[in-house]
């Protein structure tokens, strides 16, 4: 049974509650209902209070609060194929070094924009129930050198659950270092101030081995007095944090606020490691993508802004035949490279398409 962090907040603020600051009429207010029982709605008392509901299209409201957009259907559920590299219940293997663990289904806070909109917050099939198998498949299959737990967001779970995972992948020779994909130094910074789970990533973060945390910073507004403290808990633990953003329209669809994030990500050492195309997801892509051809003038003008270290991130799309990095345009065509590949002959391979400027995922284009 996946125990979660006892002093996890739930959402403070019913959805009735919200009218009025959504100046909502009831007929809107009754189709945001529907929608919240498709994918329920969670914010803490903290991610609230990042809100300017003064703002009809407050960034920080965008990711937060469930939108009628969210009625919209184009797009699908499984965008990078992760039914298909199932192995086990909980467990996908898409390449060769890597092996994901979904440990949840829960989160600190829903956000509205989740590529596995599928499963958070819901009774998911798809969550692993006996990590045992997980561990025993890790064992025997020495070509993984890195385990990423993910979900929901495992920072939500008991410590004891977490001690279990690091005790256990840590002992197995071939594993070089463990991720936890967690939004938790965004959406609910005092979860690392406890000193329990702090000490748990000082005793299992290794010269050899290390943990890291993969967070998701969206907008500069996150970076709170907070989150920092958050993520200098995490470096004193002996933990590194990267970033992988999303590029999300009316949130950080702007050179000048993705740069200001950026930089701001690494003055406070969290180093960007991908800024994701918003993937097709239902419930997600109307409301959310951005096209690809706009997206590389973003991106580009964004670094122009930026300086060595914040700039060194890749503009991702993450589909189902591997992470394609968007490279940009030239010559009335638009160019990607394979950065992973769930077919190793892929790994490197360069190719392109013609523009489009509608397009907004690889399958779009001619």
């Amino acid at each position: 049974m996946l125990v979660e962090y006892k002093k996890l907040e739930d959402s403070l603020l019913p959805l009735h509650k919200l009218k009025d600051y959504l100046h909502l009429s009831f007929g809107e207010l009754e189709q945001l209902k529907k929608i919240v029982q498709i994918h329920p709605m969670r914010v803490n008392a903290y991610y609230l209070s990042l809100i300017n509901w003064n703002d009809p299209k407050d960034p920080i409201k965008q990711m937060a609060i469930p939108s009628l957009d969210e009625l919209n259907l184009e797009g699908f559920y499984d965008t990078s194929g992760e039914a298909e590299n199932t192995k086990m219940v909980g467990l996908q293997h898409k390449y060769a070094e890597t092996v994901l663990i979904l440990a949840t289904n829960r989160c600190a806070m829903y956000c509205r924009h989740c590529f596995r909109k599928r499963l958070a917050g819901l009774p998911s099939e798809e969550i692993l129930s006996r990590f045992e198998d997980a561990a025993e498949y890790i064992s025997n299959h020495e070509e993984i050198n890195n385990v990423l737990i993910s979900g929901g967001d495992p920072l939500v779970l008991s410590n004891e659950l977490i001690e279990r995972f690091l005790k256990t992948l840590m002992e197995i020779d071939h594993i070089d270092f463990i991720r936890f994909g967690s939004r938790i130094p965004v959406t609910l910074p005092s979860r690392l101030n406890d000193l329990d789970l702090l000490a748990l990533f000082k005793k299992y973060s290794r010269l050899d081995k290390r943990i890291y945390v993969i967070t998701q910073f969206n907008h500069p507004r996150e970076i709170t007095p907070q989150s920092i403290c958050a993520i200098n808990n995490l470096l004193k633990s002996g933990v590194l944090v990267n970033n992988q953003a999303v590029l999300l329209r009316n949130v950080n669809d702007d050179p000048f606020v993705l740069s200001k994030l950026l930089k701001e990500m690494v003055r406070i050492g969290v180093l960007p490691y991908y800024v994701f195309q918003c993937r097709p997801v239902k419930r997600v892509k109307y409301h959310f993508q951005t096209p690809i051809f706009k997206g590389i003038q973003i991106v580009e003008t964004a670094k122009t802004n930026c300086d060595g270290l914040s700039k060194r991130f890749k503009y991702i799309m993450s589909h189902k035949t591997g992470k394609i990095e968007i490279l940009g345009i030239m010559k009335g065509d638009i160019y990607f490279k394979y950065h992973q590949a769930k077919e190793r002959k892929n790994l490197g391979r360069i190719f392109k398409r013609k523009i489009s400027k509608k397009a907004g995922w690889l399958d779009d284009f001619q």
